[in-house]
């Protein structure tokens, strides 16, 4: 398989953007836990929440996990988008670290509560990322995939794409994690609203921005080596 072959660049822009999305969904389900982690005998949810008391240090690692994992998953997402040499490896680890720790969440929430969502999704979304990018690394794949090339139009688009999409995952995070997240009649996945919006519209002009550059190399013209040679001469 070629680089610049076309399933070579739709491998990569996928990869970039499972990666967003998974890290994206992994500092959520972090922020998401914290209520429960930092005040689980709140009245509000005590009933479902306060078995967790027993192992509140345990949650509090989760939250903190979660977040620093999901900001390593981000950064290895610009990484990719760069070119750099180790940025592959490092989100295969980023993407292991996410798998381990939210298997044991998951255990330890159906130990103590009977339950587990919505770390679940989490977890599920980042083990298909990871069998994607280990898929990634069969040799006749590797050979177009390979993110350690360099950076180009393809990658900046990825990144525009991802940004957008988490974009506007933070924006409509109340309503998709209000099943998991009312009690007493308050969602409160809508706790956190303000800095949802700032971080869902920074992610969009970040998005907009990256895909501005993709388009900006449509134009870049390409210099032959009769013109290089003069631009030499003079």
């Amino acid at each position: 398989m070629s680089h610049n072959s076309v399933l070579a660049k739709i491998l990569r822009f996928v990869g970039i953007v499972l990666l967003a999305l998974t890290a994206g969904f992994t500092i959520l389900g972090g922020v998401g836990t914290g209520c429960a982690a930092f005040d689980p005998l709140n009245p509000d949810w005590a009933d479902t929440m306060g078995a967790l008391a027993q192992a509140q240090w345990l949650y509090i690692f989760y939250v903190v996990s979660g977040v620093a994992i999901g900001i390593a998953g981000i950064r290895s997402m610009v990484m990719l988008i760069k070119g750099s040499p180790k940025a592959y490896h490092d989100a295969l680890i980023v993407l292991v670290a996410g798998v381990v720790i939210g298997v044991i969440h998951i255990i330890t929430s159906r130990a103590l509560r009977g339950k587990s969502m919505p770390v679940d999704m989490v977890v599920y979304v980042t083990a298909f990322t990871l069998v994607i990018f280990l898929l990634f690394r069969i040799p006749a794949i590797w050979q177009g995939v390979n993110f350690d090339k360099g950076a180009g139009k393809n990658e900046h688009m990825a990144g525009g794409a991802a940004a957008i999409l988490v974009g506007l995952m933070t924006f409509t995070i109340q309503y998709t994690m209000a099943a998991t997240h009312t009690w007493s009649g308050v969602n409160f996945a809508n706790a956190f609203n303000l800095s949802m919006t700032l971080i869902g519209t920074g992610c969009l002009i970040l998005g907009g921005i990256l895909l501005f550059l993709a388009a900006r190399m449509n134009y870049a013209k390409p210099v032959s080596a009769l013109e290089h040679s003069v631009l030499l001469a003079e």
